[in-house]
């Protein structure tokens, strides 16, 4: 919008007749729609939202984020000066606990065999 004080007098004049015209048939629109907001019939569509292209899992999240807090956790050390202890942890059975795990398996399968199934 231009600065009014670069006009000249007959554009503000136009200005001003302009502003009253607008003025004058806002007031019989409103004396129309009984003072209400009228709504302006629209010739575009509302925008439908863009669908979204992927979907994550709970679980690639929670690898994520624990992902994340680990790389947080070395940025913090290396700018402390110390070294960052690794939190993973070694969630691998022992030798014993794997043996058990096996027997009982192979018991279950054994038993489904006996029963004529393929399937546990």
């Amino acid at each position: 919008m231009t600065d009014l004080a670069t006009l000249t007098t007959t554009q503000l004049r136009q200005v001003l007749a302009i502003k009253e015209q607008i003025e004058t048939l806002q007031g019989q629109l409103d004396s129309i729609a009984g003072g209400g907001e009228v709504q302006s019939p629209s010739t575009e569509e509302a925008p439908t939202p863009a669908k979204r292209k992927y979907h994550m899992s709970a679980a690639h999240r929670r690898k994520l984020i624990k992902a994340l807090a680990r790389a947080r956790k070395i940025r913090w050390a290396k700018a402390k000066g110390t070294k960052a202890k690794p939190s993973k942890k070694d969630w691998r059975s022992s030798p014993a606990v794997r043996a058990k795990l096996s027997a009982a398996a192979k018991l279950r399968w054994a038993k489904a065999k006996a029963e004529g199934r393929k399937t546990l």
